[in-house]
């Protein structure tokens, strides 16, 4: 490995939590995770990415590149009831400005484990801002072609730049898979997208579902919109940007919502999509730990990774 690469990452270490006893019967998150193995087929792989860089060219409040570390200590002693193989793959850092570098660099290491999983795996990703998901999304783009993007977010994230940043990414990916591009995103603020990117979402063809419309649905109406944004047999890249949720339930993230999603609502939403078993990638995005109040952004983030992956399971 050259000393670059060595940079950029950090293996997977032990993970610590809640501990009631020994046995199949007390497992927790941190019990079950494997930080040594490889990847595998049909497993759960976790890989953390330590970025914010894409936060401050977008000009957000920087802090995200602490995410992973928080998110997994939010999961570590969540209770495990139906075994799963669990398997942490380590963090790729963004080093000073180096972004691009970084992101190829996670996109290689998603790329192996998205080949590796087959069908019935899936791979976690923790951010990290969102300049995450278009790294995440070429890997697994390399390793197993068009996927359906379904995105819970305040934000579009289909700026134009002259670099990446935590703005661009789905505006990347358009640009990466061209005609194959299949994008929903599900709790936008009117307010706080320009005019200029509601009409590149119309250009592009994305269905845009605001957070005003969410608030006038059940919770059930809400879960059955995101199923049907994702008909099909295609995989589904899942992507959760915490920022979606009310500040007050998530105060910890990079750009806090004046009004955003209720949090029954989106939880419902992650496990119908992830119910379709189809799930191949997930990322949760732009945890800031550093605003976070009793860590109950971190915990809310780590109740929606659970329920995809139970929900995923379960189907399978």
């Amino acid at each position: 490995m050259n000393t670059v690469t060595a940079e950029l990452f950090t293996p997977a270490s032990d993970w610590s939590g809640r501990d009631d006893g020994p046995g199949p019967e007390h497992a927790r998150w941190h019990s079950v995770v494997d930080t040594a193995a490889a990847p595998a087929e049909g497993a759960v792989h976790l890989i953390g990415y330590a970025s914010d860089e894409g936060v401050e060219r977008n000009g957000g409040r920087q802090g995200a590149a602490k995410g992973p570390e928080a998110l997994r200590t939010a999961l570590g002693s969540l209770a495990v009831h139906k075994a799963s193989t669990l398997i942490d793959a380590g963090t790729v850092t963004t080093q000073n400005e180096d972004l691009e570098g970084s992101q190829r660099e996670l996109s290689d290491r998603v790329r192996d484990l998205v080949s590796a999983q087959g069908a019935e795996g899936m791979t976690v990703v923790l951010g990290g801002g969102h300049e995450t998901s278009f790294a995440t999304h070429r890997g697994a783009y390399e390793a197993i072609g068009p996927m359906q993007v379904i995105n819970f977010d305040a934000h579009f994230d289909l700026r134009s730049a002259t670099r990446p940043t935590s703005g661009t990414p789905f505006r990347q990916i358009a640009g990466l898979v061209g005609d194959d591009f299949d994008y929903s995103v599900f709790g936008i603020s009117k307010p706080n997208n320009t005019k200029v990117l509601f009409d590149t979402a119309d250009e592009l063809g994305v269905t845009t579902v605001l957070d005003t419309e969410l608030a006038e649905m059940t919770v059930r109406e809400a879960a059955e919109r995101a199923l049907a944004t994702v008909e099909g047999d295609l995989p589904i890249h899942l992507s959760i940007d915490l920022d979606v949720l009310p500040a007050a339930v998530a105060p910890g993230v990079s750009a806090p919502a004046g009004f955003g999603v209720e949090y029954a609502t989106l939880r419902a939403m992650v496990a119908a999509v992830a119910s379709t078993g189809r799930v191949a990638l997930l990322d949760v995005v732009e945890l800031n730990p550093e605003f976070d109040v009793d860590n109950r952004t971190a915990k809310a983030a780590a109740r929606l990774i659970d329920d995809a992956v139970v929900g995923a399971k379960l189907r399978r």
